[in-house]
């Protein structure tokens, strides 16, 4: 035989017959591949749990486990399932042939064994493996970078949440791939006032991810940057949205990336807010009295066009209200009734018992149980904001 057009390899041949594992291992090792030998389907599946194999020949017909269970116990195993099998088959015996490959046989060799036959078959094998394994090294080079790329996002969301005296604050943050477009933040400004911060940044994946970052660090850089004595918070919102805005539209326009923002700033002592809402799904604001309102868009999403005018909205939390700020991965969220919708979210608004983390979780059950385990098409954000008492009564 002809040294082999691929690159050696380990073989275990599984075959009851010692004339033919001693055919099969003296022309395998011709070929320049390792060869171990076994006479039987229980010693073959114990000796692929000590050592790893490039390819199997095996035989159909053994005593004990034959071929066939020792070829589904291997296809069912995600640890082996990847390694080629060459089955082994008497001449004529097609029915065991199609059997063979429908349990997930890469191929056969009838016996008498042909010499190029058998070469042709483990090198086309051999190349199959090569490919897997290469694709599976670049699978995992790129989930080493993913988990770069998460933990470098993680470090755009705060580390804690601001303590507000009379304020109970929770958040979730569910990206639906590796990294995430959506993004949250709540930090102090200079005016003692808590800015709020719910994004969606358009489209999903590493690119998302990426304006991910350069949203939420012009958003806050220009929050936090000291403004004159005296400057109210609705001038901190617009400055906020319009340079965020002119920004991405103007230095990177041509990406066609924008965000939908709500950019609010709270004050905590008397439960004013007064926020920008910037394209994005209203947030909600549930009334201890069981009341609902929706704090409505006033001004276009961020990056789309330069020049944007954004105006300012106002409202006020009373003791026992409830702001709920979300991205549309929660009510576009699908199950096999559609969307989940807005009606479904107001639904779990009704009861406004306990803490805002309690409320985050049944939004989240709820979630998932339309759902039903599919996988998430969209990635969820969202931060609940809850009075609990007034501020003379700190």
């Amino acid at each position: 035989m002809n040294a082999t057009a691929v690159a050696p390899a380990r073989a275990l041949v599984v075959d009851d017959n010692e004339m033919n594992r001693d055919v099969l291992s003296r022309r395998l090792q011709r070929s320049g591949h390792a060869v171990e030998v076994v006479d039987s389907g229980e010693r073959a599946l114990a000796r692929l749990k000590l050592q790893n194999f490039d390819l199997i020949l095996l035989d159909v017909m053994m005593p004990g486990i034959d071929g066939y269970e020792v070829l589904a116990r291997l296809k069912q195993d995600p640890a082996l399932r990847h390694i080629p099998v060459i089955m082994i088959s008497a001449l004529g015996e097609t029915e065991s042939v199609v059997r063979c490959l429908a349990l997930g046989a890469d191929d056969y060799l009838t016996k008498p064994f042909n010499p190029l036959i058998l070469q042709a078959r483990v090198d086309a094998c051999l190349i199959k493996k090569r490919m897997h394994d290469g694709e599976m090294r670049h699978l995992q080079s790129m989930e080493r970078e993913f988990e770069i790329g998460r933990a470098i996002q993680a470090g755009f969301l705060p580390e804690s949440l601001p303590a507000m005296a009379g304020w109970d604050v929770a958040v979730r943050f569910r990206p639906a791939r590796q990294v995430a477009g959506d993004f949250y933040d709540l930090f102090a400004t200079q005016s003692g006032g808590i800015f709020i911060v719910v994004a969606d940044v358009c489209d999903k994946g590493v690119g998302a991810a990426l304006y991910m970052a350069l949203f939420r660090t012009l958003i806050r850089a220009t929050a936090s940057q000291p403004f004159p004595e005296g400057t109210d918070a609705t001038a901190i919102l617009l400055a906020t949205a319009t340079l965020t805005n002119d920004y991405i539209a103007r230095i990177h326009g041509r990406a066609n990336m924008f965000a939908t923002a709500f950019l609010g700033i709270l004050d905590a002592r008397t439960g004013s807010l007064m926020y920008v809402n910037a394209g994005h799904d209203p947030p909600l604001v549930a009334s201890a009295e069981g009341g609902r309102r929706r704090l409505g868009l006033t001004g276009p999403a961020l990056g789309l066009l330069a020049e944007q005018r954004f105006t300012v909205g106002m409202t006020h939390l009373g003791v026992g209200d409830l702001l709920l700020g979300y991205t549309d991965g929660v009510v576009e969220s699908v199950g096999i009734e559609g969307a989940f919708g807005e009606a479904r979210l107001l639904e779990a608004l009704l009861d406004l018992q306990g803490s805002s983390d309690r409320m985050l979780q049944r939004i989240e059950a709820a979630l998932d149980a339309f759902g039903d385990g599919a996988e998430a098409s969209d990635d969820i954000t969202m931060v609940a904001l809850r009075r609990t008492a007034a501020a003379q009564a700190l």
